[in-house]
């Protein structure tokens, strides 16, 4: 079966981005996560990668996710992504349930639903083939070779790096074999593209180049995009970003633009912290710092907001 071309695809994303729905119920999105839970074993000790993880993400958005080492986000990309198994939980993309999937199905989630694209950029592409001809791969093994090679000429070009089509990785600088990559995970025009950390081994410039080819995905084709990221200037410059804290959602970060009374246009940032279903939240680590608090906290209900007050020690 030939793939649709890049007009048809892009006439869909705008299709549906006009009739996204966008509801409140919180199993509803393209991304649910919901109680998420992955336990890892070793040497006979139990450890929670993830602890009751919460989050939706909408079809169509461009989300960037933040936390520091260990914090629980590669491992949720993972489990996303159809890589690893969550233990217990909500786990569902594009109405798979990554609980109960079967192994089968696992791998034509992976091959036709989900892309994928890791840090390292020698792990994206195969060394002895050409841009064109990685491109060309998955669309071979998802059986859809007629007009692969149409297709990844234009996405090559879609993405800046239409030049390259007959050069080998080890013939590309690091930002343009990524940009190859991200051709690669969307050959097969997946719903949902995962990138853990794309610019972490490049430079300023180049991971920018990156981060446009990200978008470009996003916006043209309407691909729903989560990005792990320790790069700020990455997480900056989306619409929504979203902490993970010890293997739960502990804060979003979310930005819109507005006009201001002089008609020039604002971009305003507002920070929220996550309430999980069991009514849970996490401080902001400096907030905790700040005000000493330790163990105990009072919690008074004022009119329009509950106030926090360190609890007294006897």
């Amino acid at each position: 079966m030939a793939a649709p071309d890049l007009a048809t695809l892009q006439r869909r994303a705008a299709e549906r981005a006009a009739a996204r729905a966008g509801g409140t119920d919180r199993l509803r999105g393209h991304i649910v996560c919901d109680g998420l839970v992955r336990i890892f074993k070793t040497e006979g000790v139990e450890v929670f990668a993830l602890q009751g993880l919460d989050l939706v993400v909408d079809r169509g958005e461009l989300v960037a996710i933040v936390g520091a080492s260990g914090s629980g986000k590669s491992t949720m990309l993972n489990v996303l992504s159809g890589l690893d198994v969550p233990t217990a939980g909500i786990a569902r993309v594009a109405g798979y349930d990554l609980l109960t999937m079967s192994p089968r199905k696992r791998l034509t989630y992976r091959r036709h639903t989900v892309g994928f694209i890791w840090q390292q950029t020698a792990r994206n592409l195969l060394p002895y083939l050409t841009a064109r001809e990685n491109v060309e791969l998955p669309q071979q093994l998802a059986r859809r070779g007629r007009g692969a090679a149409k297709r990844a000429q234009e996405l090559l070009g879609m993405l800046g790096v239409g030049e390259l089509a007959n050069r080998r990785p080890g013939e590309m600088s690091g930002g343009q074999q990524q940009r190859v990559a991200v051709a690669v995970a969307v050959a097969n025009n997946p719903e949902v593209l995962f990138a853990d950390e794309p610019t972490g081994e490049l430079d300023e410039a180049t991971a920018a180049e990156v981060f446009g080819a990200l978008r470009t995905i996003n916006a043209e084709l309407g691909v729903t995009v989560v990005i792990v990221t320790h790069d700020h200037s990455v997480s900056s410059q989306v619409r929504r970003t979203v902490q993970i804290r010890d293997g739960r959602t502990s804060a979003e970060v979310r930005r819109s633009a507005r006009l201001s009374e002089d008609g020039v246009e604002e971009l305003i940032t507002e920070e929220y912290a996550v309430i999980d279903r069991s009514g849970r939240l996490q401080l902001p680590a400096t907030f905790v710092d700040e005000l000493a608090l330790r163990e105990r906290v009072k919690l008074t209900l004022e009119p329009d907001h509950v106030a926090v007050f360190p609890g007294q020690e006897k």
